[in-house]
């Protein structure tokens, strides 16, 4: 009779850890609730030898069993569903791993803007050298157009080809030309005082044609350069409205910095998915524990109600 009674009640401590396991899991209140109250159940059994041993046995088959069986089921569930928002996440990962090998770096970005603003100074010193002095000679600087090969698609704002096409437009009468270049010949009268103190500001893009634009050092005017002709004109950059100019990351960071966020915003849901509790499945646990927690509830152990059977019903089913 001890042996079976020591039995029982080692066996009722490991079911009730059992359950204590999944109250620190879920950490919903009830669960902890319906924990304390099978602690007191054993303990009231622990402690009044007289009362019928076996009784503990089946209320824990009857009750907290099944209560265990539900829980690992949703848990189960909740772990499928989160491994799906995990596999995103790992997949956002990759992709952000691949851009950031791909991309130029912001600091190459940088570095190169200089030496593009030094390419294009002296290229534009030198025509104006070539056109007074009516020369032949090629004025621009070698490799002039690698810095927008190399830093166009990620780098360049995207404009409309209409918006390019407005922008290039000038009037012959109103430019100088040689079989190298053309530029307006009050850019150059500016680019002369100035000095020829120019820097980068930034890049245009339309499909496959691109647009340079420079600023004059201490001086809020602008000026393009078309590579596709060797054009150089000034540039309102009022008549450009499509882009936000306040945006100074480039494409593929914007990429990396939206698939951040996204992993952010997955992983919060995960944290909550994984332990989340159906509202049917909470409703029915707090009925659970109210009739566990009736005073005359050990005199009905044995007695299947009918939250114990929806308990089972919902084991063999597809509402979780």
């Amino acid at each position: 009779m001890e042996d079976n009674l020591a039995i029982i009640l080692n066996d009722s401590n490991k079911t009730i850890s059992k359950l204590q396991l999944l109250s620190t899991f879920f950490e919903e209140e009830i669960i902890y609730k319906i924990y304390l109250r099978s602690q007191v159940v054993h303990k009231l059994f622990e402690t009044n030898p007289e009362l019928d041993i076996n009784k503990l046995e089946l209320f824990h088959l009857q009750y907290t069993t099944t209560v265990i069986e539900l829980l690992r089921k949703i848990k189960a569930s909740n772990e499928r569903n989160v491994s799906i928002l995990y596999d995103e996440i790992q997949i956002n990962k990759d992709l952000i791993e691949n851009i950031n090998d791909s991309v130029f770096s912001e600091k190459n970005y940088q570095l190169d803007k200089q030496k593009q603003s030094l390419k294009i100074n002296l290229s534009l010193r030198k025509l104006y050298q070539v056109l007074s002095d009516n020369s032949e000679d090629y004025p621009f600087s070698k490799n002039i157009n690698a810095f927008s090969a190399r830093f166009s698609q990620d780098f360049y704002f995207d404009i409309s080809t209409e918006a390019l096409n407005e922008l290039i437009k000038f009037n012959p009468a109103d430019v100088y030309r040689n079989n190298s270049a053309i530029i307006q010949r009050k850019l150059m009268g500016l680019l002369c005082k100035m000095d020829f103190k120019t820097e980068f500001f930034c890049g245009l893009s339309a499909g496959n044609l691109i647009l340079e634009v420079y600023r004059f050092l201490n001086m809020d005017r602008y000026f393009l350069f078309f590579p596709a002709k060797n054009l150089f004109l000034f540039c309102d950059l009022s008549k450009i409205t499509d882009v936000d100019w306040s945006n100074t990351l480039s494409k593929k960071t914007r990429i990396v910095q939206e698939l951040t966020d996204k992993n952010d915003n997955l992983m919060s849901r995960a944290n909550v998915l994984k332990t989340v509790i159906p509202d049917n499945v909470q409703a029915l646990l707090k009925e659970y524990y109210e009739k566990i927690s009736d005073v005359d509830f050990l005199q009905h152990i044995g007695r299947f109600d009918v939250q114990t059977n929806i308990l089972k019903t919902m084991l063999n089913t597809n509402v979780i």
